[in-house]
């Protein structure tokens, strides 16, 4: 029995790792996406309008 439960264990701990990594990966990924495209553009950064003031500012990673 203690093997089943070290097992479950085991299983869980690896099934939610490799969720957090490929969650990473898609956020890794998305940020070179968006560098390349700055690049390409010429562009130095991605503007995003602050809900609250209504001003545009730079997008922080």
């Amino acid at each position: 029995m203690p093997q089943i439960i070290f097992f479950v264990v085991i299983g869980a701990a690896a099934y939610f790792g490799y969720r957090a990594f490929i969650r990473e990966a898609e956020r890794v990924t998305a940020k070179i996406r968006r560098t390349e495209k700055q690049a390409a553009n010429g562009t130095m950064g991605t503007l995003v309008k602050d809900p609250k003031t209504g001003e545009y500012r730079l997008a922080k990673d």
